[in-house]
């Protein structure tokens, strides 16, 4: 397939019809009789789904079989009504218009479920990590998906491509690993991410998580088409459609660009409010790390969302049991903590930050505190701060950025760095 990319004037977003036109011209017939499979992200992913999900359909309709698969990593299941909610869909349209059209999620604690690709020796782990190997990483990593990607012909992937935690930038072959994978390349992949730091990660285009993705990505056998967008509130800047490096490397370049902001000084106090697609605080945790970059050293980041009273229904149990640290404070006591499942130690040192080890004492550069629905008894088991999210008052952390405050609505979108 011909690289396609379309990007919008500086400021500006692409009209739905633009949209339309550019997909059609580069999609239509292109999967004529052939066995489709369409691979999208969930709700807490930014992305105009439901429009292209009914433009897909409908571009798509020539194919043999189309199917949707909610490329899920470690996130909830979907129940029908939540599937039908994320395309934009009636339960009564799925039975109906929709009828032949198979709308799934990935189920990643289903072993039964994978299909083994191959292997990335520990020797070839530790090359791909480079300065960020650590000794928890040794040892071969099996390679495997979700076998339903073995029975479709080709695979479509569309995926919004921003700044990401874990491999620099989200998009492309990260639908598959940890999309799609199993267990092992989702720890791995997390846990080789926290001992790179989110600083030296995050909105960095080359990293050894990107690395070490691509190269499980080369055992797939099936073909693939990437749809990389970069979104912008509820619309579109820029739409790439091609082979899964290019057309991702050309979607990371753009997001760069337009999910980056550039601040002259670091800030004390942050209220940073994430929107409500967050409802976990194993995802709203993105309102931490988007910020951490322009904290001073003992700041305070307050995340504001009266609606979030979840940490995980996934990782609930393993994370009361941790609390929220710093990569230092795990590493330091490797044994007291090697059996937990590293995806969690990840995302604990996420949301915690960056910080230090002193004689045995945790050392945080930042100060991380809670005001949402999680209560102050369950804040304090997760080593964390609270407020009561009924005496924030948004409005007064407003047009003071002179004086070190700095309010951020939409939180987790916009990745901030110091020019």
């Amino acid at each position: 397939m011909t690289f396609t990319s379309t990007v919008a004037f500086p400021g500006n977003l692409l009209a739905n019809d633009s949209v339309r036109q550019i997909l059609h011209s580069a999609l239509a017939g292109s999967f004529r009789n052939r066995r489709l499979l369409v691979l999208i992200p969930d709700h807490t992913r930014s992305l105009p789904l439901p429009f292209l999900f009914q433009t897909l359909v409908d571009i798509l309709s020539d194919s043999r079989s189309l199917d949707f698969l909610v490329a899920l990593g470690t996130h909830p299941a979907l129940s029908e009504e939540r599937l039908c909610r994320l395309v934009g869909i009636s339960q009564a349209e799925r039975r109906g218009t929709y009828r032949n059209v198979g709308l799934t999620s990935h189920d990643w604690a289903n072993t039964s479920a994978l299909a083994t690709l191959g292997v990335i020796t520990g020797d070839e782990v530790r090359a791909l990590a480079g300065d960020c190997w650590h000794p928890s990483l040794a040892g071969n990593v099996d390679v495997r998906v979700n076998r339903a990607l073995l029975e479709y012909d080709h695979i479509l992937v569309v995926s919004p491509v921003v700044p990401h935690e874990v491999a620099g930038f989200s998009g492309g072959a990260k639908y598959f690993f940890p999309g799609v994978s199993g267990p092992q390349m989702i720890n791995v992949t997390h846990w080789l991410g926290a001992l790179g730091g989110i600083p030296a990660t995050i909105g960095i285009k080359e990293t050894p998580v990107r690395a070490l993705i691509h190269a499980a990505a080369a055992k797939l056998s099936i073909p693939v088409t990437l749809l990389a967008l970069v979104v912008e509130g509820n619309g579109l800047a820029g739409v790439f459609i091609g082979d899964m490096l290019s057309a991702w490397s050309a979607a990371a370049d753009l997001s760069a660009q337009r999910h980056i902001r550039r601040c002259d000084h670091p800030y004390r106090r942050v209220l940073s409010c994430p929107g409500p697609i967050y409802d976990e605080l194993w995802t709203a945790a993105k309102a931490m790390y988007k910020l951490e970059p322009v904290l001073s050293q003992g700041a305070e980041i307050v995340i504001y969302a009266p609606f979030l009273d979840t940490v995980s229904k996934t990782h609930g149990k393993h994370i009361f049991e941790i609390g929220y640290h710093t990569l230092a404070y795990f590493l330091e006591q490797w044994d007291r903590f090697r059996n937990i499942p590293p995806v969690v130690l990840a995302h604990s040192t996420h949301l915690r930050g960056s910080g230090r080890m002193e004689n045995g004492v945790e050392r945080p550069n930042v100060r991380v505190t809670l005001a949402s629905g999680i209560s102050a008894k369950d804040c304090t088991r997760l080593n964390l701060g609270y407020l009561d999210p009924a005496s924030v008052r948004p409005k007064e952390w407003k047009n003071r950025e002179a004086e070190g405050i700095l309010y951020v609505p939409d939180a987790g979108e916009i990745l901030y760095r110091l020019q």
